[in-house]
């Protein structure tokens, strides 16, 4: 299963989130749930480098985590295409279950 957790703070400001792990759905290199995920997870991480002026980091690890980190609680536009993520990753969710997609929401 893919888990992604999103963190905001007690006021609902995106702070970050991270996505590790295989759906399983299918095989590697057949798996379409885990290649939607992947490609909105990517898509967003590079709209939020070219869209916005949002500061913030990535971190990529060998076990195919991706976190992302802002340097301060999401901006109006960086919320927008968080919130775009979730949107798609839920409509995913809905679509196969949760035993190959899992969200989370965590305030820290």
């Amino acid at each position: 299963m893919t888990a992604i957790t999103f963190f905001s703070n007690r006021d609902g400001k995106y702070l970050g989130f991270t996505c590790l792990g295989h759906s399983g759905y299918a095989e590697e290199g057949e798996d379409i749930v885990c290649a939607g995920i992947s490609a909105l997870v990517i898509n967003t991480v590079n709209a939020l480098s070219t869209f916005t002026s949002e500061q913030f980091e990535t971190e990529a690890e060998v076990s195919g985590e991706l976190t992302v980190r802002f340097a301060a609680p999401a901006g109006h536009d960086a919320e927008l295409l968080v919130k775009s993520l979730v949107l798609g990753l839920q409509g995913i969710q809905d679509s196969y279950g949760n035993d190959y997609v899992m969200l989370k929401f965590k305030e820290v």
